[in-house]
């Protein structure tokens, strides 16, 4: 056989087998990192994907929490790991398009070290303080900011998280003057606002519901252009005096760069049949989760103009997470 006709046939032969071999996946347990303590909304999302996987590929996918650094720590873990499908992230606004916006330094870039799987879920970020607080709406919040700048704390889940620019945001529309304290997770910084120790915070809806359904959290803003379906008595932070102010969150899921496309394409085709399903759509409206969907493609795109949204922001507010 002429060489150049035996190669060409050996290229064809490893290409179908390898293409027979990723048919087969997952033939083993594919770990899931969530870069956020458990409890939060990327963690309670996470587990949600994480169950529906397993049922629907037949091995188990396992959640792995590790929380730190705005969501660095766990996002730099997915990024090494081996590219074939068995190390996945979960992929939140603020590790993949807030993090670039306010680290001068990043030990991973989200569009060069990550292929894009699917955008899963929306959630607004809402700003809350604590019962005990004598601010009973976002105008109280403002007008004691104002009367004592760089007086009044307010929590995020970490430097660089939606959390934390949310609350930028928000400083730059109302010109007032806080002082960030970050946490590690959602679950230490809700507990310091409940505790009475930091009157304010911003975070996800699905991580709140709980304790503003107690009372023990109560919520000054929803930061979405609508009132969330999912607590409509909540006013949108637009509509009391900041029109256009919005911060919505996202979760979808990523893969480690050059993972195989059989692989992605699998996964989000999987993803997509569970968002058509009616059993999730109600189990995520339960958590108050919007889903989204959408091509991989879709979502790559999605994340470069988020970007540029935040690192925009991180620019006009001055905010720096190094």
């Amino acid at each position: 056989m002429n060489p150049m006709l035996r190669a060409a046939a050996l290229s064809l032969t490893l290409i179908l087998v390898s293409g027979a071999a990723w048919a087969q996946y997952p033939s083993r347990p594919v770990k899931v990192i969530v870069p956020f303590t458990p409890g939060s909304a990327t963690d309670i999302l996470g587990r949600v994907v994480a169950d529906q996987l397993t049922k629907s590929l037949g091995q188990p996918f396992v959640v792995e929490n590790k929380p730190g650094a705005g969501g660095i720590v766990g996002t730099e873990a997915a990024k090494v790991a081996p590219p074939d499908g068995y190390t996945l992230a979960m992929a939140g606004s603020g590790p993949f398009a807030i993090n670039p916006a306010v680290y001068a330094r990043l030990p991973y870039d989200p569009v060069r070290d990550f292929e894009p799987i699917a955008n899963i879920a929306l959630t607004p970020q809402t700003v809350v303080v604590g019962a005990a607080t004598p601010y009973r709406t976002l105008k109280d919040f403002v007008v004691a900011a104002k009367a004592k700048p760089g007086a009044i704390d307010y929590a995020s889940l970490g430097n660089g998280s939606t959390s934390h620019l949310t609350m930028e945001a928000l400083q730059l529309a109302a010109g007032v003057k806080l002082n960030h304290v970050p946490f590690k997770g959602a679950a230490e910084a809700q507990t310091q606002i409940i505790g009475g120790n930091i009157p304010a915070m911003s975070d996800t809806i699905p991580g709140l519901l709980a304790h503003l359904k107690s009372g023990k959290l109560r919520a000054l803003g929803v930061a979405s252009a609508q009132r969330s379906p999912f607590a409509p008595d909540i006013p949108t932070i637009a509509e009391q005096g900041y029109p256009g102010f919005e911060s919505v969150g996202w979760i979808g899921l990523a893969a480690p760069a050059k993972t195989p496309s059989a692989v992605l394409d699998r996964l989000n085709a999987e993803i997509a049949k569970m968002l058509a399903s009616p059993e999730l759509s109600e189990r995520l409206a339960a958590l108050a989760f919007v889903p989204v969907g959408g091509s991989r493609e879709q979502f790559g795109a999605f994340m470069k103009a988020e970007i540029a949204k935040w690192s925009k922001l991180a620019a006009a507010s001055g905010a720096k997470a190094d």
